[in-house]
Order: structure tokens, then C-alpha cells, then sequence
């Protein structure tokens, strides 16, 4: 009981402080307030997202390491469309059906590489988004906090003057009410500067991840085999070597 006396003694005088600052204070406090809870849902919100998008990244691309038909692909994709490789795959893929068919080698690999670059950019785009406000937040809440430091500094030396009574007692009290918001602007600035490079970090993750795929989609696509059905082959007498040689030959490649 003795132990916590201290802290309820030291809450109930910083609540006091805060109810006795003017009317500029209450107002930045009140900024601060929606600042803080807005960068907090913000980062709890892309935190959710990210792990979300990391774990459908995972398992779409364990998926698309071991498939062996295209079609397969596009199946997961709609399951996985957290995974900004699903965003990318999708895009590919309509680029490539319009191209082909659906069916054998793309004919020019240049609009894949166009499609493939553009989804990566605008799949990083949407996990980017929002993150400009914490940055705003992390640096403008500092200044914001000081704001109300520096306008309670005036007033109390402005009552200072008034009173005429040039002592540290009469001071103190309003200078320590107007500390308050210098505190809170920290409070405030600090989470969110350290979410927000925390995040970036993640970003820039999946900005690599998502190149990386699309290298490795497009290397696939380059070594889809032409089917047999076109090819010419030699007059000759259909034997079970020869069938099972033109499966192997349908087979080779990662996909079909």
C-alpha cells in the first residue's frame, strides 16, 4: 500500500496539472490524443497486414515451386490474394493467356517483363499506403508538443509579470503545466517513428521478394515447352517408346 501511494500521489497531480493548463495546452493535448491513437491504429493495422501477406507469400510461392501447370496456379492466386507474388502471378498470367491463348512458350517475353514490373510497383504501392502519416506524425508531434510548451511558458510569465511576485514559486507551477505537452508530443512522435522504419523495412522486404519472383515467374514462362502436337516428326511406326517419349517431352518444364 505504501509503494503505490507514490504513483496515485503522482497520477492524481499530472491529471491535476493537465485540468489546470489553458485553453491552448488542452488543445494540443487534445491534437496529440488523435494523433497518437490514429498512428496506433495504423500500426496495428499494417502489422496485421503484413503478417497476413508474409504468410500467403509463403505458401503461394512453396505452391508455385512445385506446380506443374499454370492453371493450378491461377487457383491458388485467388486464394492467396493477400500475397502481393498472387498480385503479380495474376497480372503475368492474364498478359500471358492474352498472348497465347493459355497454351505453349509466350511469343515475346517484353510484356511480360512490362506487366510483371508494373504489378510488383503497385503491389508495394498498396502496403504503402498510410504510411506517409506516420512519418508525418513521428516528426510534426515533437514540434506540436513545444508549441504548447513555448504558448504555457508566455502565459505564466505574462501572470508572472502581472502579480509582480518574481520567485521561483510563482513560476513553477505554470512552467511545469507547460512541460506537460513537450511530454506528450515525445510520446506521441516516438512509436511511430520507431513502427514507422520498422515497417519500411518490411516494405522494402517484400518490394525484393516480389522482384525475385518475378524473375523466377518469367525464367518459367521462358521454359514452357512448344507442345508436340506441332512439332514433325519422322514417318514411322507409333510404338510405347515413342508415346512415352512425347510425354516427356509434354512434361519438361515447369509448366504446361
Amino acid at each position: 500500500m505504501t509503494q503505490g501511494t507514490p504513483v496515485a500521489q503522482a497520477s492524481s497531480a499530472l491529471v491535476e496539472m493537465v485540468m489546470n493548463s489553458g485553453a491552448v495546452a488542452q488543445g494540443v493535448l487534445v491534437v496529440l490524443l488523435v494523433a497518437s491513437l490514429y498512428s496506433w491504429t495504423v500500426i496495428l493495422g499494417k502489422i496485421s497486414s503484413f503478417r497476413k501477406a508474409t504468410q500467403a507469400s509463403q505458401k503461394f510461392l512453396r505452391a508455385f515451386r512445385k506446380a506443374t501447370r499454370l492453371q493450378e496456379m491461377a487457383q491458388l492466386a485467388v486464394e492467396c490474394k493477400a500475397s502481393p507474388l498472387a498480385q503479380v502471378f495474376n497480372d503475368v498470367y492474364e498478359t500471358y493467356k492474352r498472348q497465347t491463348g493459355g497454351a505453349g512458350p509466350p511469343r515475346n517475353l517484353t510484356p511480360l517483363e512490362r506487366s510483371a514490373q508494373t504489378a510488383a510497383s503497385e503491389a508495394v504501392t498498396a502496403l504503402e499506403q498510410r504510411m506517409p502519416w506516420l512519418a508525418t506524425i513521428a516528426a510534426v508531434s515533437p514540434f506540436v508538443g513545444l508549441f504548447g510548451t513555448v504558448m504555457g511558458i508566455v502565459d505564466a510569465f505574462h501572470g508572472l509579470g502581472t502579480v509582480g511576485a518574481a520567485t521561483l514559486r510563482a513560476v513553477a507551477p505554470g512552467i511545469s503545466e507547460a512541460l506537460i505537452t513537450t511530454a506528450a508530443g515525445l510520446f506521441v512522435a516516438v512509436p511511430a517513428l520507431v513502427a514507422y522504419n520498422m515497417l519500411t523495412a518490411r516494405i522494402r522486404g517484400f518490394a525484393s521478394g516480389c522482384d525475385d519472383f518475378c524473375r523466377e515467374l518469367l525464367n518459367s514462362l521462358e521454359e514452357i515447352p512448344v507442345r508436340p502436337a506441332v512439332m514433325q516428326r519422322p514417318a514411322g511406326p507409333a510404338t510405347p517408346e515413342a508415346g512415352r517419349e512425347a510425354t516427356r517431352e509434354v512434361d519438361r518444364g515447369l509448366f504446361k
